[in-house]
């Protein structure tokens, strides 16, 4: 059985997440599924006992079925936002480790990845230069593809008002 390295007590949730940034040829990769009207970093949570790089490469592979290897460490994301779907309405305060990936090629995913209440997800190689025009999340994603770094960055969110 999986541990989450999550704490939910009635309208209030921890979560500790470890996400990928793949991008390639100008996109970068996004997931989707069939519950939810946007799309999201390919991650997911980080169990008991796991660093955040094992559960980067653990959930991009679950959810790409490529065995993507990590670059660097690239953010740090505290994000504080009111859950939709099947936490509709519970005050999140999530820490995500990002993690830049190495390039492997643009390519078709065909895995049979799904969110913890089911629904089928699938992977979407997304335009950099259109990420404004759809709903995704993080919400930094664009301006930080866009803009040089040195280091890791650290980005706090508040998107619950």
């Amino acid at each position: 059985m999986e541990h989450n390295c999550a704490i939910i007590n009635d309208k209030k949730a921890f979560r500790y997440r470890a996400a990928a940034i793949i991008v390639e040829e100008g996109s970068v990769l996004l997931a989707r599924n069939d519950e939810d009207d946007y799309y999201y970093s390919v991650g997911g949570a980080v169990q008991m006992g796991e660093t955040s790089e094992e559960a980067v490469k653990r959930e991009v592979f679950e959810e790409t079925g490529v065995n993507y290897k990590v670059d660097h460490l690239a953010v740090i994301h505290e994000n504080f936002f009111i859950g939709s779907s099947c936490i509709e309405g519970v005050d999140f305060h999530e820490l995500t480790i990002y993690y830049m990936m190495k390039p492997m090629g643009k390519r078709n995913f065909t895995s049979q990845s799904t969110t913890e209440t089911g629904a089928k997800e699938t992977m979407h190689w997304v335009p950099i230069d259109e990420l404004d025009k759809c709903k995704a999340y993080p919400t930094f994603m664009k301006e930080y593809l866009n803009s040089e770094h040195s280091g890791i960055e650290h980005i706090i969110a508040d998107e619950r008002y």
